[in-house]
């Protein structure tokens, strides 16, 4: 059966063009990043005092004509990066108040791919306060206002996107382990890391694994290296990305049970129910890497720009947001939910929405059938990293 965009060409939306393709999947709606976006949260809040020992390092800007500049780099769309933006100004702004300073203004730039859904988090975001509304405290104190300037920042977080020595904080959550591309030669049947019959690396072979370590720390080089350039001396980056206890990069840990299980089964379902051929099922692969911390720590150290203040892994908990747990078709649900969210755009670019609906389907049911499993066994490792320029 011939399916949406089934060319040779249409490899992953192509590398090239999937800088321009990549989201979380957008608006309101029941599979969108907005409504399941629930568990990075949580997640997000476990780790704030680790975020507030990286403030604490930051250097107070001098003269009131200074604003204090913070960048959450891999926004998405939803409520989360809003909650952290609130939290480190007003952070900051006690520590102000602590020193017998007058808190400076404060400027926020939410930062994603320009495929990003900044129309919805924007709608999310609470108007300006105005001069009036009193003190600092005042404004910080009322979720109807912010204390902050916004600005959206559409582009790639592995180049540079601002002016040099510009950015007091950067903060990263949950975006570092996407890719800028799916390795080339993971999808080159010549290569001995073409990943066939896989849509993830877990469980792939050495060659496949080790394309994708080196691409993500490749990728992470330029990422320093563009940050090393717009961070002011005194600055400090909080980074927080998937993660994983293995030396093996082919165990992937929860991003393989997420990606690498009933997702890749849903996708081998397709093939046998004759919905796509196994051509189009192999050009498909998930942008992902779990890096391990010596992945993590090899590319800062080499990098030289930046003091490495904290490294560790942190057990983060479970994607999955249920009320009952012991509900199969709940868990089943809500991992197709949850995987769409994250992962449906480029589903839907690859196959179309139609077969995309199928897909997803198939990952609900085959989900449903390992509820039990998936409770007691999918849990997320985050690589925590705290840096200032050395």
């Amino acid at each position: 059966m011939a399916t949406l965009g089934d060319n040779k060409d249409d490899v992953v939306v192509s590398n090239m063009k999937l800088e321009r393709t990549l989201s979380m999947k957008g608006g309101k709606g029941e599979a969108s990043y907005v409504n399941n976006s629930q568990a990075q949260g949580q997640h997000a809040r476990s780790m704030l005092h680790l975020l507030k020992e990286t403030l604490d390092g930051v250097q107070l800007n001098s003269g009131d004509e200074v604003p204090f500049v913070i960048v959450d780099l891999g926004c998405s769309c939803g409520s989360n990066t809003i909650y952290i933006i609130n939290v480190i100004v007003e952070h900051m702004s006690k520590r102000y108040e602590a020193t017998g300073q007058q808190p400076p203004e404060f400027s926020a730039f939410f930062c994603d791919l320009p495929s990003n859904d900044f129309n919805t988090l924007f709608q999310l975001l609470p108007p300006l306060a105005s001069n009036d509304c009193g003190s600092m405290e005042e404004c910080l104190a009322s979720n109807s206002h912010r204390s902050y300037f916004a600005a959206g920042v559409p582009g790639s977080f592995y180049r540079r996107l601002f002016p040099a020595r510009s950015i007091d904080v950067f903060y990263s959550a949950f975006s570092l382990h996407w890719l800028s591309q799916v390795p080339d030669v993971v999808l080159d049947k010549r290569s001995v890391a073409y990943n066939k019959g896989r849509i993830y690396i877990h469980g792939a072979n050495e060659s496949t694994a080790n394309a994708y370590k080196k691409q993500f720390q490749s990728d992470l080089s330029c990422f320093l290296a563009a940050r090393s350039k717009e961070m002011k001396r005194g600055g400090s980056m909080f980074l927080l990305c998937l993660g994983r206890t293995s030396v093996d990069p082919t165990d992937q840990g929860g991003a393989g049970l997420l990606f690498g299980s009933h997702f890749q089964d849903a996708w081998d379902d397709l093939v046998q129910e004759g919905l796509i051929t196994s051509e189009k099922r192999d050009n498909f692969n998930i942008p992902v890497y779990a890096p391990s911390i010596q992945d993590f720590k090899e590319v800062v150290e080499a990098n030289g720009s930046f003091t490495i203040n904290k490294l560790q892994v942190f057990r983060g908990g479970s994607p999955l947001v249920v009320n009952h747990p012991e509900d199969a078709a709940e868990v089943g649900r809500a991992l197709a939910i949850s995987c769409r969210s994250v992962s449906g755009v480029l589903v839907d670019a690859h196959i179309g929405e139609q077969l995309g609906d199928q897909l997803f389907a198939r990952v609900e049911r085959r989900a449903s059938r390992h509820a039990k499993e998936l409770i007691e066994k999918l849990q997320f490792f985050h690589i925590v990293a705290s840096l200032s320029l050395a």
